[in-house]
């Protein structure tokens, strides 16, 4: 499915202007989730187990290397909106979070990325090949809990999800370096690498609940909504903040050539010479930390930065708007506070 752009003039508000309320965060969902959560996390630790001990070592310090869950919380949470009572869902979450960390240990590998959550990446402690193979690895083990639970509905979709995830990373693969990258394919990326999984995490959980089609389409676009604005938030901070806040690397995109929407909204807007500049950048040869901080100038000057985060919120606004009329009032409610919380990491 492809993203069309979205102008900024046409974004919604998710608060009405002017009204203070609270920082939105994931406890309401985490509180909403916490034994479901609980569940999953005994089916992780059990599955990633091998006779090979390199194996639970190594997809262990990414695992729990403090990520929030955030996928998998989905899944849960969508079926309590949905009333769910058995416990299908507890595998299908851990397969949906083994997809996520097996994608994760090959982006690092093919990033070259050295910090991930604050921590040195496992490609950096055990090498390329073995983060490669413990990536498969978990891809496998994903696809034995999906075979285990028995739907063929629930496996295409994450089957499908496991694919469209690749061909991003293929597509975003083909795009670096290429100051051209038009938004339109830079969403489609997005909306491939990041939002694709969100969405199936979502509607996987219609599936098992044995809810109508137009449910399963309205959860589908909550995650894909959803997850285009947690990605557009990602990679506007990639420029805004810091390797302790981001725990990354700060300026990562920047160096490793990523034309992300801050970087195509300012390239548009610049002058000759800053276009110059950005494609110095984007092909490799104005990497410098003085580099980086004239990119970060241009990205505030030109409202690149800005603009971005509009569009998160715009995105975010849809998710929301995604769940309307659907399950009980509590989990709608948590739900709607996770996609505003995606936007309010940005400040």
């Amino acid at each position: 499915m492809r993203t069309r752009h979205i102008a900024p003039q046409m974004t919604a508000q998710i608060l009405p202007l002017g009204q203070a309320r609270p920082q939105p965060t994931l406890d309401p969902m985490m509180a909403l989730v916490a034994t479901d959560l609980g569940r999953v996390n005994e089916v992780i630790l059990a599955r990633m187990q091998s006779e090979v001990p390199l194996i639970p070592e190594l997809a262990g310090h990414l695992i729990a290397g403090g990520g929030k869950r955030m996928r998998p919380m989905l899944t849960l949470a969508c079926a309590r909106l949905l009333d769910y009572a058995g416990e299908r869902h507890h595998k299908l979450a851990a397969a949906v979070e083994f997809i996520h960390t097996a994608t994760l240990l090959h982006d690092d590998v093919v990033d070259g990325s050295s910090q991930r959550r604050g921590r040195r990446t496992a490609n950096i402690i055990w090498g390329n090949p073995p983060s490669v193979l413990v990536g498969d690895f978990l891809f496998s083990r994903a696809f034995e809990l999906m075979t285990e639970d028995g739907s063929v509905r629930v496996l295409r979709i994450l089957a499908n999800a496991s694919a469209v995830i690749a061909e991003g990373e293929v597509d975003q693969l083909t795009a670096q370096r290429r100051i051209e990258t038009s938004e339109d394919r830079y969403l489609h990326i997005i909306g491939s690498k990041t939002a694709a999984l969100f969405a199936a995490a979502c509607r996987i959980a219609a599936v098992v609940a044995e809810r109508s089609e137009d449910v399963e389409l309205a959860l589908d676009a909550y995650g894909r909504n959803l997850g285009i604005a947690f990605q557009l938030v990602d990679d506007a901070i990639d420029y805004a903040s810091d390797g302790a806040t981001m725990g990354k690397d700060a300026g990562d995109d920047f160096r490793d050539g990523k034309v992300t929407l801050p970087v195509i909204l300012a390239h548009a807007r610049g002058s000759d010479e800053e276009r110059r500049f950005w494609r110095d950048a984007i092909e490799g040869r104005r990497v410098s930390d003085d580099d980086l901080a004239h990119a970060k100038q241009l990205l505030e000057r030109t409202g690149a930065l800005a603009d971005t985060l509009v569009r998160a919120r715009h995105y975010a606004a849809r998710a929301i708007d995604s769940l309307a009329g659907i399950g009980g009032a509590k989990a709608r409610a948590a739900l709607a506070e996770a996609a505003e919380f995606a936007v309010a990491r940005a400040y």
